[in-house]
């Protein structure tokens, strides 16, 4: 990293983060905590202007050719400087056609088109690419809810990759081998450490807090003259390659393969590479389906079958708490209580909250074989293997 990236990163690790905070105290502090323009108006000049400071200086550097890892960096933080512009109202894509930062945008531009991404920050800058210094990862705030949130949803991401990778290994071993008990039980403790991530949010993270001081950061922001989408908890590759190597989505799927598009530039490289990959893989349910007419009474079918089911099984039950819990709390609930005007651009994907409902209700749904006739879902071949299994 060059002197002025690693400038910038400590700006963002202390100052970026002392201001915000103090803006969101006065904010939650009020009675219409969804209110932004007119409080803490020094607080946000001095943003806005000690970050351009430190993004002028990376632009003037240019490419400094060390690496992606680098490169990487420059990118979140210039993200996490236009994401904390957009929270503070300092821009908003719904009245400018342009971004007012021309160059912020531009230097987030040429980083993202030089490592495949989009120019904006990822949801694997505070995740999984998230470097502790001294045991404190990067954050936009001190808030105790947000340091909650990003610990307990990084926790999620890495163990459902866990998951997919167990049962990437099977792929190559074949559904039918005997070792493949030793990758099903990795990928079941996996997807149940996923579900402790997901009980602790619902229980300790606040509501309130969550809603008015930490979601605000995840907005759409436009970068030049392009709206990019917020970054979202999906954005990474193991959740799809569950999805596809579980075989409850499928990557010719005219609505899910549309849904990987969308999100293929806010995703890692290597996590890129790695979902092109798992699309050109038979599904494990597709396999089972393919023995079962020869082989459903041999042994080793009925207890890779029964293995499998267990974690089909735990995968529904994670997106149906995600989708009924922590959506519909965290998200619905809060949004209930805000006027029209407050309700605009709430969204960090962009479209109006119950188009962004309905469009999560489906994936769950999808990833449950839930009853629906509307929708294409897996229920009608799980129902034949369970089947299988249970006489």
């Amino acid at each position: 990293m060059s002197t002025k990236a690693e400038a910038f990163e400590h700006w963002i690790r202390t100052a970026f983060v002392a201001i915000n905070t103090e803006l969101e105290d006065l904010y939650f502090a009020q009675a219409d905590r969804a209110r932004v323009e007119g409080t803490g108006e020094p607080l946000k000049r001095a943003l806005r202007d000690e970050g351009e400071a430190f993004v002028l200086t990376l632009l003037a550097e240019g490419n400094t050719g060390e690496g992606f890892q680098s490169g990487f960096g420059v990118l979140g933080n210039v993200g996490m400087y236009l994401a904390a512009l957009r929270r503070h109202e300092l821009t908003n894509p719904a009245r400018e056609e342009r971004s007012p930062f021309p160059q912020a945008s531009a230097l987030a531009l040429h980083v993202g088109a030089s490592l495949g991404m989009a120019p904006r920050f990822a949801t694997s800058h505070l995740a999984t690419h998230n470097r502790a210094r001294a045991g404190v990862r990067k954050s936009f705030t001190r808030l105790s809810d947000e340091s909650l949130f990003i610990d307990e949803n990084t926790r999620a991401i890495l163990s459902l990759q866990l998951a997919a990778d167990a049962l990437t290994s099977i792929v190559h071993l074949g559904v039918s081998s005997p070792v493949a008990d030793v990758m099903f039980a990795a990928a079941r403790r996996s997807l149940e450490d996923v579900l402790c991530s997901n009980t602790r949010l619902m229980e300790q993270l606040d509501a309130q807090r969550f809603f008015y001081c930490v979601r605000p950061y995840y907005k759409p922001y436009r970068v030049g003259r392009q709206e990019y989408r917020g970054a979202n908890a999906g954005d990474f590759s193991g959740i799809n390659e569950l999805d596809l190597l579980l075989g409850v989505c499928r990557a010719n799927d005219p609505y899910y393969a549309q849904l990987l598009v969308d999100k293929m530039l806010f995703m890692l490289p290597a996590d890129q590479a790695r979902l092109r990959e798992c699309m050109t893989y038979k599904s494990l349910l597709d396999e089972l389906l393919e023995l079962l007419p020869q082989h459903r009474q041999a042994d080793w079918f009925q207890r890779n079958a029964r293995a499998y089911l267990e974690v089909c099984d735990l995968f529904g039950r994670y997106a149906a708490e995600h989708h009924d819990g922590l959506v519909r709390r965290f998200i619905a609930e809060p949004a209930a209580a805000l006027d029209a005007r407050s309700l605009e651009g709430i969204t960090a994907s962009g479209p109006p909250l119950p188009v962004l409902l309905g469009a999560l209700q489906v994936l769950r749904d999808m990833r449950l074989a839930a009853d629906r006739r509307d929708i294409t879902t897996r229920r009608d071949d799980l129902a034949r293997l369970r089947d299988a299994v249970s006489g």
